[in-house]
């Protein structure tokens, strides 16, 4: 039976128990919460609610990134009768002050970052929550009455064109568009047990309603997984997808270009996108099993539990569309607005309707007015907007919203989106032309990279104006608008263009173009005839935020190091940044190379896309390699390290109640201080213990150079087998390319085991121990786990000496006491303490 109040669905999640409900990235480590677990915490929520004086109708603010805290304060407002309203992860701290105020809230609970100063009292942290409410019963908790009128949430939404405004939501304004969907997934429930579970990879924002659909209501109905990243670099996305089988992607229209654009560039470097786009154009109208097959190269990179798209947020373009349905995937788009709570059409995963964006789920009305603008009434349509006090209502006369969309109707009740009504461009003519046609025809020029057609001024009318970022600059934009106006009628062709001088458009976070921001700068530099400096760029603000450096400061030649001070750290930071930022996978290698703002601008420009080099066997972490790790250590590492020099240890009492997983750091002397680390910890750790190793040394065994000839490439690649799965060692590269040795070690901490590292980088050469890596620092940090320093003292003089043996007791390692550190101390201080504490021993 559908539902009756949301406070059912608190219900299910504690009857759902030990099914994994959310997973999420924290710092390096893997989180994962179960429904029973979700639900627990938010009865605790509830009575941390009461406890603080906040009932029914209060206005409780949630800003934060997506993550399992976030659903259970969620759903324990849903229990105590409380409103939500969310703001944005990205939302600018004055505009989240400003709807605290506006709202009149009484709770503020956010990320660490987003601590309001101005309400220091009235703050809950999502990352200490679960420890914050652990002093009240989980037990389940008697609900505040609500009735459907009731309102659950004020969600401020944040146009291309206008100030954000709240959009007062009910309970009955949610039930009203979960039912129909829950009635249809209900009739599929019987073979979902065949692909139980159903992994979503959820990329939408939960302070939007089209997110809350996908990330709390529907997935519950199928027991399904919900997996949350901020990472929208494509790479990051695919890796994703493949490593956790995700089922289903959930993500703006953006990220399904921005994939398309990935997959066709990997086919392109293996020389494969030729013969790949022959095939497409052979496969049209294919039974899907054949072009899985077809395929099935592509398949096999996202792994094969995957096989649905859904989008929602923006339109999808055509061209888009019909790609990865060529390939065997279900694209299902939705539309509808935050004033209708999201949905008013959705296309049905195993009947969709190529182009349209669904039809018009039960329990709405829609109409077309005489302009064909799309109106909708019904109990999805939100009540009021919210000012203050006071409410202004939402529907017009006889319930009708009208949306301010263009749209168009077929004979089978598939709804096409055209537009938005305000967008339209009227010619002198009296004709109109929807922009989203032409830049459909846009896109089909291999030039274009993106675009947004606009309307300029003409007289009282309006002709359109073509806004290109190209992929490469010297392209002519001229050749690119006259090769897309052949394919269109001549009153809608574009006699105007702009090539817009930045990486990317300016966005809404949910990906839309800002088309008012957008017409402003392209009038200012048709008028001026010259492009627009970089002071307005995504790319100075990244720069901007990490060094602290004003973007008046900023300039093509200011360098990264001498002017703006970017230590290693904020490289790193920089780099993640603009990967998720512009959604591209930048090379690391050529990265680490860049001096100065414009060589940056260049590569982000450019899409100097590159795979990492490195390779990190993840066998290695499992059952079997660790069983004959253990064997080894037995019978092969512990005698030959006796044989050696059998080490004196020193402190191994510090680790009798460590049960790890734990971050062992060490000085550096020689290759063979792994061995003397590993003898020296007790076999609790030492047999789960994963080692970074010389990224660069160790690729070179993997993939040894061609001049090595046949038998010296096969005695290398049997040393680096020998070498992961003896000594479990992965890469760490020494000066770039680290990010991704550090996943990997939070992977291994995940599955339970420990992480030595050598954070001077080097061996020494004079004996005297080396500064500490502050990368080492951001290890520890997003580790979240104890750290334990240990020193090696005796074998540099051997070393020096030239003897292959020592003396029994000659060569000493000591044991310090495990450390902690805090996830908001600096990195850089963190290597300074883990050095001075390797440096006492």
């Amino acid at each position: 039976m559908p539902h009756a109040s949301l406070q059912e669905y608190v219900a299910d999640f504690e009857r759902l128990g030990d099914e994994c409900a959310y997973v999420h990235r924290r710092g390096y480590r893997t989180e994962r919460w179960s429904y029973g677990r979700i639900a627990g915490t938010a009865f605790q929520f509830a009575r941390e609610l009461e406890s603080r004086g906040v009932g029914k109708g209060d206005r409780v603010v949630i800003w934060g990134e997506n993550c399992a805290e976030w659903i259970a304060a969620f759903l324990g407002c849903v229990v105590q009768g409380a409103v939500v309203v969310p703001v944005d992860s990205f939302a600018r701290e004055d505009l989240a002050h400003k709807v605290y105020q506006q709202v009149s809230a009484k709770l503020l609970v956010c990320s660490r970052p987003h601590a309001l100063r101005e309400v220091a009292e009235a703050i809950v942290v999502l990352e200490d929550l679960a420890e914050l409410v652990r002093r009240h019963a989980k037990s389940g908790y008697h609900a505040v009455e609500v009735t459907s009128g009731d309102t659950l949430e004020i969600v401020f939404t944040s146009g291309t064109t206008a100030e954000p405004k709240g959009v007062v939501i009910t309970h009955g304004n949610v039930l009203a568009n979960v039912a129909p969907l829950e009635k249809e997934i209900r009739k599929y429930l019987k073979y979902e047990r065949w692909v139980h579970p159903v992994r979503f990879l959820n990329l939408l924002p939960l302070s939007h309603v089209f997110g809350q659909f996908m990330g709390i209501f529907l997935p519950q109905l199928m027991a399904g997984t919900v997996f949350f990243q901020e990472a929208l670099n494509p790479a990051e996305v695919v890796n994703t997808i493949h490593r956790e089988k995700i089922s289903v992607l959930v993500a703006v229209p953006r990220m399904l270009q921005s994939l398309r654009e990935k997959t066709e560039h990997d086919l392109e470097e293996s020389g494969a996108l030729e013969e790949f786009r022959r095939r497409f154009r052979d496969s049209e109208g294919r039974h899907f099993l054949r072009r899985w097959w077809i395929f099935r190269g592509v398949r096999r990179e996202f792994g094969w539990k995957f096989w649905a798209f859904i989008c929602g947020g923006a339109a999808l373009d055509r061209e888009t569309e019909e790609f990865w349905g060529r390939l065997g995937y279900a694209v299902v788009q939705g539309y509808g607005l935050t004033e209708t709570t999201s949905l008013i059409s959705l296309n049905h995963p195993f009947r969709l309707g190529k182009g349209s964006i669904g039809k018009v789920l039960p329990g709405r009305e829609i109409r077309l007015a005489s302009d064909g603008e799309i109106m909708v009434r019904g109990a999805g349509v939100a009540t009021a907007y919210w000012n203050g006090r006071e409410t202004q209502a939402v529907a017009g006369e006889e319930g009708w919203y009208r949306t301010g969309d263009i749209g168009e109707l077929d004979a089978a009740g598939n709804l096409y989106f055209k537009g938005r009504k305000k967008d339209v461009i009227v010619t002198p003519a009296g004709l109109n032309i929807y922009p989203e046609d032409l830049e459909a025809t846009l896109r089909e020029q291999p030039e274009v990279r993106d675009c947004v057609v606009i309307g300029l001024e003409r007289g009282g009318n309006a002709e359109p104006c073509a806004v290109l970022i190209l992929r490469d600059a010297t392209a002519a934009a001229a050749a690119v608008v006259r090769r897309a106006n052949r394919l269109l009628a001549d009153y809608q062709r574009m006699n105007t263009w702009y090539v817009w001088p930045e990486e990317d458009f300016p966005r809404t976070s949910t990906q839309k173009p800002r088309t008012s921001t957008i017409r402003e700068q392209v009038e200012a530099g048709l008028a001026s005839g010259a492009k627009q400096n970089m002071d307005a760029s995504p790319l100075t603000e990244l720069i901007e935020r990490i060094s602290g450096r004003r973007q008046s400061q900023l300039s093509a030649q200011s360098d990264l190091d001498a002017d703006l001070n970017l230590s290693s750290l904020d490289r790193v930071e920089l780099l993640s940044a603009l990967e998720d930022r512009f959604q591209v996978d930048l090379s690391e290698t050529k990265f680490a190379s860049v001096n100065k703002v414009a060589d940056l601008e260049r590569l982000v420009r450019g899409r100097e896309m590159g795979r990492v080099e490195y390779h990190y066997p993840r066998w290695t972490l499992r059952w079997p390699v660790r069983w004959v790790r253990m064997i080894a250590d037995y019978l092969l590492l512990r005698p030959a390290v006796f044989l050696l020099g059998k080490p004196k240890v020193v402190g191994r009492e510090n680790l009798r109640d460590v049960l790890g997983p734990v971050l062992v750091v060490c000085n550096h002397i020689d290759d063979v201080d792994v061995g003397f680390v590993l003898s020296a910890l007790p076999s609790g750790l030492r047999h789960w213990l994963a080692t970074a190793a010389g990224g660069e040394a160790l690729e070179a065994l993997r993939t040894p150079a061609k001049t090595r000839g046949i038998f010296g490439r096969m005695y290398d690649r049997v040393q680096w087998a020998l070498g992961v799965a003896l000594l479990n060692l992965f890469p760490l590269p020494r000066e770039a390319a680290f990010r991704k040795s550090f996943a990997y070690a939070g992977e291994a901490v995940d599955k339970g085991y420990s992480v030595l590292v050598f954070p001077e980088g080097h061996h020494t050469t004079d004996g005297r121990m080396r500064p500490f890596r502050a990368g080492a620092g951001l290890l520890a940090k997003n580790l979240g786990v104890p750290v334990v320093p240990m020193r090696i003292d005796g074998l540099f003089e051997v070393k020096k000496a030239g003897k292959k043996f020592a003396p029994a007791g000659q060569i000493q390692v000591r044991i310090g006491a495990p450390v902690r550190f805090d996830r908001d101390d600096d990195p850089a201080a963190i290597a300074q303490e883990m050095e001075r504490h390797v440096t006492e021993l």
